[in-house]
């Protein structure tokens, strides 16, 4: 078979090249199930069959949302694509009002849910859509079940229709709307083509070092983001077993379970992982824990390429045999590769890693760009600590004047749906894409990013301050679990900072501190929190020109999360909402000056 041009060609090209047992595994009710590369495109044909039996027609929209990855959502995806139709993801962590927006303005006809919390969200707002029927994938009483539109599909004598409508997609035929996290304002409907998803799998292929049929992945970003979405299609181009993971909370048992060779995560998970890895050193004694520390201040001083010498190198092989075999061990054993993308990955999480022989390989691109732009390849000198590798084949990239990060080529979208001036602010006459990012190419064509153009802000003495940058740095800190730099137009930079809860429950009973009732609000509140979170500032700041260091801290007293609004479901700061919630403490600190 030739290479696919449209998406739902993946699961065929697997079939013909290195067919599974297991294409796709998810836990039911305590057990993994298996759909071979065979009955996943069964499957496929009889959802295609079924909607085309309940009306659908090309260029029709079907919403998906649910709360974890797993099998139905991608013969959900497939099924629906070889109509003509187009799939259209949605965050199940989003507001009532925002389920509302997206399925109005994509005008869906149809949704599949995961669950009852979804379904309870869902129709509390369905009847200001366009929606005709939902559909769930776990039994839900009084709820229709999408096997029913498999059960619809089973009769075969409709199949010819669907080959002549797979027939009639084109390459540059729109697949999905993706709905962007947006940090402000309403989301906007990202219009990719197959085309543009297609290329970006071909041409980041190039960068993975997978063995075709060999390999296991397991799955538990959120496949409504483009990155997983597009790193499925990857999978399964290279025949990899694509288990999904149960939830966040049970990934460690999942790990362990599944023993993967690939997964792919952002930032703050791997920050989460080290810092549990850091704490469990903690607890040893004696000559483990001295080990222990040896073998992470090591780490941290690692580079690529063996740059740091033979001496180095030795001791790092003991280091990787006595103490950083337990890390991989923790992952299942079988862990080579971690890809990681959403946010700025700090240096030295990309350096301990790769010395425990655990390497994370940082990209970058946007939902605009299919998603991938640039990403590091351990292979053939590829990988750069501190940059997102150097831009995957096909893939034009140039810095502006202003220094924000252009792009061009087969990924970047057709434009925003329904919104044709938002389009035209993006994308220039000869199709480069403006990302908002700023960023440079260093002299081996590597790409850095150092900040949003949006979000990079004057003081009222003229001088530019990039809040990405700071916060990154200040999130090394084990006492930090978020923070956002403020201080647009003011005489100098501040901060608000929710504390990690948990670390300093941990840490106030070691230095027998007494937190009181121990909630968030008394924790904040705690003098003694505040002065050593102080320090961790002062410490950080150093690294910083006088005019970029933060001058004063608040603490807030709650866990900033999604649904509360301090966050996008990509976990990026939603800097407007968190401005206007802590709108008390901003004027406290600025006009105590």
């Amino acid at each position: 078979m030739n290479k696919p041009t449209r998406l739902f060609d993946f699961p065929y090209f697997q079939l013909e090249t290195h067919a599974l047992e297991k294409a796709l595994v998810t836990k039911y009710n305590g057990i993994w199930e298996a759909l071979s590369t065979q009955e996943y495109i069964d499957k496929a044909n009889a959802i295609s069959r079924g909607l085309l039996r309940l009306g659908i027609k090309p260029n029709d929209k079907i919403a998906i949302i649910s709360t974890s990855n797993r099998t139905e959502w991608n013969v959900m995806d497939i099924g629906v694509l070889q109509t003509g139709a187009q799939t259209i993801p949605v965050y199940p962590t989003i507001s009532e009002e925002d389920y509302q927006y997206v399925l109005d303005h994509s005008e869906a006809v149809f949704c599949f849910v995961s669950d009852s919390e979804v379904l309870e969200k869902l129709n509390s707002i369905k009847q200001n859509t366009k929606l005709k029927e939902v559909y769930s994938f776990d039994e839900i009483e009084g709820t229709k079940n999408w096997k029913e539109v498999l059960d619809l599909g089973e009769d075969k004598s409709n199949q010819d229709e669907v080959e002549q409508l797979k027939k009639a997609v084109k390459p540059d035929d729109i697949a999905t709307l993706i709905y962007t996290s947006g940090t402000t304002g309403r989301p906007k409907g990202v219009m990719l083509s197959h085309k543009n998803l297609v290329s970006n799998v071909l041409d980041s292929s190039q960068r993975v070092p997978f063995e075709r049929g060999t390999y296991v992945a397991l799955s538990f970003l959120p496949v409504c983001h483009v990155f997983e979405r597009m790193i499925l299609y990857l999978y399964q181009y290279y025949s990899v077993s694509i288990h999904f993971a149960e939830s966040i909370d049970k990934i460690s048992d999942n790990l362990k379970e599944v023993k993967p060779h690939v997964i792919t995560a952002v930032p703050r998970l791997l920050e989460k992982v080290y810092d549990k890895i850091i704490a469990k050193g903690s607890t040893l004694g004696g000559i483990k824990q001295k080990l222990f520390f040896w073998a992470v201040e090591l780490g941290l001083e690692y580079e690529p390429y063996g740059a740091n010498g033979w001496w180095y190198e030795t001791r790092l092989k003991l280091a990787r045999k006595l103490i950083f075999s337990k890390w991989k061990e923790g992952l299942g054993g079988n862990i080579e590769l971690i890809v990681s993308g959403s946010a700025a990955l700090q240096p030295r999480l990309a350096r301990v890693f790769a010395a425990a022989e655990i390497p994370v390989m940082e990209g970058y691109g946007l939902t605009e760009t299919s998603p991938v732009i640039a990403v590091n390849d351990q292979r053939n000198r590829g990988f750069k600590i501190g940059t997102v590798g150097k831009p995957i084949d096909n893939v034009t990239v140039k810095i502006a004047e202003d220094g924000e990060i252009l792009c061009k080529g087969p990924n970047v979208m057709k434009g925003y749906y329904k919104e044709p001036e938002k389009s035209k602010e993006v994308l220039t006459e000869d199709n480069f894409f403006h990302t908002g990012d700023i960023g440079e190419i260093d002299n081996e064509g590597f790409l850095k990013i150092t900040d949003r153009k949006k979000e990079m802000f004057k003081t009222s003495g003229g001088k530019y301050v990039a809040p990405q940058l700071i916060e990154n740095t200040m999130k090394q800190s084990r006492f930090i679990e978020q923070i956002m730099v403020i201080g647009d137009g003011e005489k100098m930079p501040a901060a608000f900072i929710q504390p990690n809860f948990e670390f300093i429950k941990e840490w106030a009973k070691r230095k027998n501190i007494d937190l009181g009732d121990a909630s968030e609000k008394t924790i904040a509140e705690n003098e003694q929190v505040k002065t050593r979170i102080q320090e961790e500032i002062d410490f950080y700041n150093e690294r910083f020109g006088k005019w970029e260091r933060i001058k004063v801290i608040e603490l807030t007293g709650e866990v900033w999360g999604i649904e509360e609004g301090h966050l996008t479901p990509t976990m990026k700061l939603k800097r407007r909402n968190i401005k206007d919630r802590y709108k008390k403490l901003y004027d406290k600190i600025y006009q105590s000056i």
